[in-house]
């Protein structure tokens, strides 16, 4: 029982030491990343949609 508790303790300082990390408490600047600009990836995109919307109309249509 003695080896837990002694252990217990020892782990209990060890991440109160480790708390404070290397650098003495101190916090580092933040790591600000770039925004992400969305690229077109072409002019296809915009008669697709469409195109398979009407391409699944006609074959409803004709199915009946």
């Amino acid at each position: 029982m003695k080896k837990v508790a002694l252990a217990a303790a020892l782990s209990v300082a060890a991440t109160g030491a480790y708390a404070g990390g290397p650098s003495g408490g101190k916090l580092s600047d933040p790591v600000i990343e770039p925004p992400v600009i969305a690229q077109e990836t072409g002019t296809s995109g915009g008669f697709l949609v469409p195109l398979i919307l009407l391409i699944l109309i006609a074959a409803a249509i004709a199915s009946r």
